[in-house]
């Protein structure tokens, strides 16, 4: 199980004096627990963050106490407060409120769901939209996490990492198959992130589910540093890759360029 700081390569140096480990563990015991370990014994939950049992079972009876974890004497889950600590980030966090007004317009010009989203370790992490909610069966509401190379913008923050950097995620990412379209093969995937990098957009198309495509182009800061994905998703119904992209396309580019001398 990776180190909170495993998920932020370019975080700045910590003087040793100012690192609290017993936060960094605490915190990693939190993230032990996905969709496929709802429910750890505290040996599990040790073997997954490389602790003890005996000091694993420590942070979960904290957790206990504060309310984050609740159990029944043998296995801990995650209780619903755990979502405050990112419903404090939706809150707080610039980019979020920035984005909001400039969301609705995309959605006004193209008739289809806007998302801002920011990369974090190997997933995409949804922090802001607009739109109906659809049928989907899997997520995209505020605080979705998408393993990146399955979206549209996920291809296109991992076009824009540095090619060392890139070259190690590949090397040690398992690229997981959701659907037949899916970019399993880490060649093919070579081949589609060059082909985003040189146009500067992505599209997606059936590779997270069935019958949606997703669009998607930088969000650039003032310095002109990507610091997210301006997207939109949609059912594909009868309207080819082409169509989709004449419709969309010009929208989002020119909502991503409003908006970055506000970021």
């Amino acid at each position: 199980m990776p180190t909170p700081a495993a998920h932020a390569p370019s975080a700045p140096a910590l003087d040793k004096r100012d690192w609290i480990a017993g936060l960094e563990k605490g915190l990693s015991v939190i993230e032990c627990f996905d969709d496929a370990n709802p429910r750890l014994t505290a040996s599990q939950a040790g073997a997954r963050c490389g602790m003890t049992r005996t000091a694993t079972r420590r942070y979960l009876l904290t957790l206990e106490h504060l309310g984050y974890v609740a159990s029944d004497g043998k296995l801990f889950w995650l209780t619903p407060r755990v979502l405050r600590l990112g419903q404090s980030y939706l809150e707080s966090a610039r980019l979020p409120r920035i984005v909001q007004p400039f969301l609705q317009r995309v959605t006004a010009g193209t008739q289809e769901s806007a998302y801002v989203s920011v990369m974090d370790g190997d997933d995409i992490v949804y922090i802001a939209r607009n739109g109906s909610n659809r049928a989907m069966n899997t997520g995209y509401v505020l605080g979705s996490r998408v393993q990146a190379q399955v979206t549209a913008a996920g291809l296109l923050m991992l076009s824009l990492r540095e090619p060392g950097w890139l070259e190690n995620w590949l090397g040690t990412h398992e690229l997981k198959a959701y659907t037949s379209f899916t970019i399993s093969s880490k060649e093919r995937l070579r081949i589609e992130l060059a082909r985003v990098r040189a146009q500067g957009w992505a599209i997606s198309e059936q590779q997270l589910e069935l019958n949606y495509r997703g669009i998607a182009v930088p969000l650039r800061d003032r310095h002109g540093e990507a610091v997210g994905a301006l997207s939109v998703t949609m059912p594909m119904s009868h309207e080819s890759s082409e169509e989709a992209v004449a419709r969309v396309l010009s929208v989002l580019r020119e909502t991503a360029q409003a908006m970055r001398n506000l970021i």
